[in-house]
């Protein structure tokens, strides 16, 4: 049997986030596998009560003897957040620069696992050698500090995973991209490149970071008030851009959020952030006049849960806003976030605060490639093959366009679970397919799309809930049923009719059955079930969840 070489992404691919993808080396009976990255996507409204949402990992779990380990491009959320849920199932080693190691093994103290053993940190631009593949780590620029690229080096060639990237000639804080090292990875030939596809859609570049601090700088010299800042806390040089801003205008600096703070206090441990104003505490932020102060706030997307949204409602305990003072958002609106960002924005300027976003000011660049950017790595590394990721198919199609553009002689759009041979075919393709999903986090517990809590909550979000309760005595007499409903439309005065014409509906059900009969309560059950919630569907026009008890005395 001949060796392979095989890609399976089981998330970002398709979307925007929840980014997890596997690799596999070796004959059929003996195949052993790494993955890359493992993280989440955030739940909209249509998914009641749910908070996190990560891929599926049946597939992986069911190869775990012949895994590798877990390799970690970089510390965001859609790429290292579903690691604490999956890694109990796999036990395996996870392997990231110091900066990434820092959050993953903070996000293990929170569910009290001890990862010390599995941990392994790899230092800047080394390299790791797992089973047939040797790994080495590219130096790239992000939004977040020490972003790499894989150069995946095995018996039949070398795969580039680029992960997230841009081109950043002065990123402020961290690495340059490493320019040189990727010129040297094209001339010893890529058989295959797993890129970014954020950005396909915008000409030009994703722009600098020293642009920002620059814009930044000048608009809060112009603000006479507070000045309260949110951004994303990933974004470390964003960070050093608002304590630098604060210094040059002889304003203290407070950092509000908990997700800030642990990234504050991370890069500082990993040795960055140096030279800097050392923060105020937020409780004592009050002590500061309004105009000699900045906010670097958590909650840039509207999170219910995040610093700005508190600070805007009036519930932070201890920072408020003002008339006259200023808001800026600086960072990008995430697509699916725009309803609650704007609901946000709106109650902002309601309070005659002065609103400062992408959309009116040059406040944030993306941590993306866009076409130019794309261009350039395209010409350091000449492909053979581009497999698009981390987008949504419209991203990946147009990258499929952009990739013959730039004369790369195959390319192929995927999905996630497709199962692709990279070697020892030239040609990439699909060859199989690989069971793939979602989970849900719900509270504590991981549950799947089909979830029977999340159809439940579902429908009660739709249509409300409705519970009867009959009671039997030993005789078999039915007594007056118990009825109550809770978020089912109704006016007031129509309340005692609904229940009325529904107590008939029971007592004509129950009298075709024999109630001291326990052996007909499931089929009564279900009979009560379906006439009480036709009443309501009559009445209503909603099908609530409903549920039906018998207590017998």
């Amino acid at each position: 049997m001949k060796d392979e070489l095989l890609f399976c992404p089981l998330g970002g691919s398709g979307e925007i986030g929840m980014n997890m993808n596997l690799y596999a080396f070796g004959n059929e009976e003996n195949r052993k596998w790494i993955v890359v990255d493992m993280g989440v996507t955030f739940a909209d409204d249509s998914i009641p009560g749910i908070d996190l949402i990560f891929p599926d990992p049946s597939f992986l779990i069911d190869k775990k003897k012949d895994l590798l380990g877990i390799v970690l491009t970089h510390a965001h959320e859609d790429h290292i957040g579903a690691i604490a849920h999956i890694w109990p199932q796999l036990n395996c080693n996870i392997y990231a620069t110091p900066f990434t190691a820092v959050l993953v093994q903070e996000k293990f103290k929170e569910k009290k696992i001890d990862i010390s053993r599995k941990m392994k940190i790899v230092q800047l631009n080394s390299s790791l050698k797992l089973g047939p593949f040797d790994i080495d780590f590219v130096a790239l620029t992000h939004s977040i500090l020490e972003p790499n690229g894989l150069s995946i080096n095995t018996p039949l060639g070398t795969v580039l995973h680029t992960g997230d990237w841009k081109i950043d000639p002065n990123p402020l804080i961290g690495n340059n991209i490493d320019k040189q090292k990727l010129i040297e990875i094209g001339k010893k030939g890529v058989i295959a490149m797993i890129c970014d596809s954020t950005n396909v859609l915008y000409p030009g570049r994703a722009g600098s970071e020293s642009d920002v601090r620059d814009s930044l700088l000048n608009i809060i010299e112009k603000q006479k008030k507070k000045i309260i800042i949110t951004s994303f806390a990933s974004n470390v040089a964003r960070m050093e851009t608002v304590f630098y801003c604060a210094k040059k205008t002889n304003r203290k600096i407070c950092l509000v959020g908990r997700s800030m703070l642990r990234i504050y206090k991370a890069a500082k441990q990993c040795g960055y952030l140096g030279n800097l104003l050392e923060p105020i505490d937020v409780k004592d932020s009050n002590k500061i006049p309004r105009e000699e102060i900045i906010f670097l706030c958590t909650g840039s997307q509207g999170e219910p849960m995040g610093a700005m949204n508190r600070v805007i409602n009036d519930t932070h305990p201890d920072v408020y806003i003002e008339s006259g003072d200023t808001i800026i958002f600086s960072s990008k609106m995430i697509p699916g976030n725009e309803k609650k960002l704007y609901k946000l924005q709106n109650l902002i300027t309601k309070k005659d605060i002065n609103l400062i976003t992408e959309e009116n000011a040059f406040v944030h660049v993306s941590g993306h490639p866009n076409r130019d950017d794309l261009k350039d790595m395209y010409s350091w590394i000449k492909p053979n093959c581009v497999i698009p990721v981390h987008g949504e198919h419209r991203h990946m199609k147009e990258h499929i366009s952009f990739s013959k553009e730039m004369q790369v002689p195959y390319s192929l759009q995927v999905e996630n679970g497709d199962i692709i041979k990279l070697m020892p075919s030239r040609n990439a393709k699909i060859v199989d397919k690989a069971p793939s999903g979602k989970m849900y986090l719900d509270g504590e517990i991981s549950v799947n799309s089909e979830s029977r809590s999340i159809k439940e909550r579902r429908n009660l979000a739709s249509n409300g809930y409705l519970e009867v309760t009959i009671i039997i005595s030993n005789s078999g007499k039915l007594t007056k049923p118990i009825i109550s409903f809770k978020g089912i439309p109704n006016k007031e005065e129509d309340v005692n009719d609904i229940i009325f014409d529904m107590e008939g509906e029971i007592h004509k059900v129950c009298k075709s059955f024999s109630l001291e009969n326990k052996k007909q309560e499931k089929n009564l059950i279900e009979s009560i079930k379906n006439n009480c919630r036709r009443l309501i569907k009559d009445k209503t026009g909603k099908k609530p969840y409903t549920n039906i008890n018998i207590a017998r005395l």
